[in-house]
Parts: C-alpha cells; structure tokens; sequence
C-alpha cells in the first residue's frame, strides 16, 4: 500500500474543480457578465471574480498610430484564461507543507531580526520594509508572519529568543479573550424559548420586538419598536451614537409615555447595544427576550416594518442628521398606512380598538 501523502487525496468541494474552470473559460470566451458564469458554476459571483482576475493573462500593446508617431495611449487587452494552466497554479497553491516566508529568505529574515534586536515591533517592521524597499517585492512581511515565526511551533524560522525583543517579553501569545468567554454573549439573557405562549398568538396588545437599522459605515442607527399585534410603531432618536447606553436612555424615554397594559414584553436580537437589559426591563416594567442567532424570522414583524422604514431612511446614508420631530413625523406615516394583515386598518385604529 502506498505512503498516504502518496494517495492522490480528493479535492475539497469548496474548492473549484477543472470542470468549473473550464466553464469559466467558456463564459469569458463568450463575453457573459460575471453573475451569469457564476450561476454556471454554482459559485458566488465574488469567487469566480477572483478566480478570473488571477489567471486572467494580460498584455499590453501600442497601436499602430502609436508606432507612427501619434501620441495616442497604448491599450491592455486580454490574451486567455486556460483553466488548465489555472488548475496547476492552483495545486501548487494547495501543496503542504509550505515553507515559512522567513524560512525561505535569508535577507528578509536577517532584516526582520535585526530590527527585533532594535526593539521595533511586528507591525513597525512590516511598514518599513515597504519604505526601506519600494522596489523589491521579496522584502516584504506582514506582521502576523512575524508573529507566528516567534510563537507557532514548526515556524519557527526566527531565532526563539528574539520573544524578549517584543514589547511585552511573552514566549507564548496571550489569547484575546478568556477560554471559558463566549464573544458577543449579552450577560443575563432571557431567551424567546421562555417567552409566553400568548405572545404568539398576536391577540394581546403590549408584546413588541425591537432592533437598529444602522446608517453609513455602522456609524449611526435609529431604534425600532413594533407592537406585535397591531404593528404600532415607535421610533428611537439616538443622534449622538447606538451604544447599550444611548439605546436605554432612549428605550426608557419611548416606552414610559405608553400605559402600563402596553408594556409587557419586549423581543430583540443579540445585538450588543442592549447589554443593558436588565436595567430596561427595571425601569420600564418590561419583560426583554432574546432571538436566536441568526434568526431574523423570530422578528418578523420588525424586519417587515424595517423593510418600509428604508424609504424615508435609505441604506449606506447618516441617520444622525434626522431629528427627533421626523422621526415622529415618519413613524405616524406607518401607523396611519392600511395594513393587508390588519384586514385594511391602519396600526393606530386596530391599537385604538384593542384599547377600547
């Protein structure tokens, strides 16, 4: 029987196989957008992007009005994809054991320890290379590389000692969170599990769900409050930031102007802008749950009305510069809308006709 590294070892399927790229060669061939190869290999558009714009071989030529004289810019068109040649390229990428970059290069290797010997950290080492050598792509490292060659056993292509050069003198990397931690885990949670059963049946007023649409670069937000069973919708103003902080002061200022009989429960996801439910539901008499990860769905109410907010608030915008009166004036629009589910009522009459 052969060595097992000798045992040709199947192609992991997330991987392209020589199939996919060969119906990529025939999509490029035929001039087809990217999204439509994609759904001809049955990748996301992203994947093939890359896949192309690394083996896509290109090539540069002057005109011949160039070549005579004229001052016409010479063009770069594209020359072939052979997804043979970018199936090798591939293997070869996949091959293991790889040999540390410091390990291969001795100058780059010297350079980085002497500069560790000069107490400079990873990531001044990495940024300088890149100045020191503007010209020369085999001076190059990033900082993690470095890292790994001082902690990672079976990288070690720097010397073991250089640790003490660092900063902090550690021989081992010191993990980023404790070992029993659970990262992004609210403290306290009451999950949805535990919810009342009459909470799904929408016949009660006073159950609502909760969360953030966020503005441009996750810089701003605007809260969200929908009562399950009329749809009734309140808008949180959090002009400043969406922090658990912000959203409490704001949470407790929305829902103390609302009687006691519409303050039951309340159901929002895993978002860190409420850690501090606990004291929410203290000041407000409200019972806080918490969806499942991932599961948009246990909201649905709240993703909906999320959906229409987007007409006055679009994505990839600040929401910061909307004040307080507009948000009040956008959150009447919704509740005075007929509504399909509330057989043609609006959220503010169905609220009405429950309360009464």
């Amino acid at each position: 029987m052969p060595p097992l590294s000798l045992v040709e070892q199947p192609v992991p399927s997330r991987f392209l196989t020589i199939a996919d790229r060969e119906t990529i060669a025939v999509g490029i061939a035929r001039k087809a957008p990217i999204r439509q190869i994609a759904r001809d290999v049955g990748r996301s558009p992203s994947t093939v992007q890359r896949e192309i714009r690394r083996n896509l071989r290109h090539q540069s030529y002057r005109s011949r009005a160039e070549l005579a004289g004229s001052k016409r810019a010479g063009c770069t068109i594209a020359i072939g994809y052979w997804p043979h040649l970018a199936e090798a390229r591939a293997e070869a990428s996949r091959a293991r054991p790889k040999v540390a970059k410091l390990a291969a290069n001795d100058r780059l290797r010297s350079e980085v320890q002497d500069r560790l010997e000069d107490k400079l950290s990873p990531e001044q080492i990495s940024a300088r290379l890149k100045v020191d050598f503007p010209d020369d792509a085999e001076m190059r490292v990033c900082h993690e590389t470095i890292y790994q060659s001082l902690y990672v056993q079976g990288r070690g292509a720097l010397r073991r000692d250089l640790h003490t050069c660092l900063r902090t003198g550690r021989a081992i990397r010191k993990p980023h969170r404790r070992a029993d931690e659970r990262r992004g885990r609210i403290p306290d949670m009451i999950m949805i599990s535990e919810r009342p059963a009459e909470v799904a049946d929408r016949a009660v007023p006073g159950h609502w769900e909760g969360d953030l649409i966020v503005g441009a670069f996750s810089k701003s937000a605007i809260g969200t409050l929908v009562e399950r069973a009329t749809r009734f919708t309140m808008l949180l103003h959090l002009p400043v930031d969406h922090s658990a902080l912000a959203v409490q002061a704001a949470m407790v200022e929305a829902m103390s102007q609302l009687p006691a009989t519409l303050r039951k429960t309340l159901t929002w996801d895993q978002g860190s802008e409420m850690a501090n439910h606990v004291q929410i539901a203290a000041s407000t008499d409200l019972e806080i749950y918490f969806c499942d990860p991932h599961s948009p769905w246990q909201r649905g109410s709240n993703e909906n009305t999320n959906g229409l907010l987007r007409q006055y608030f679009p994505k990839g915008t600040d929401l910061s510069i909307y004040p307080a009166d507009y948000l009040t004036y956008v959150a009447a629009q919704l509740n005075n809308r007929p509504r399909k589910t509330l057989g043609w009522q609006t959220p503010a009459e169905e609220l009405n006709r429950l309360m009464s």
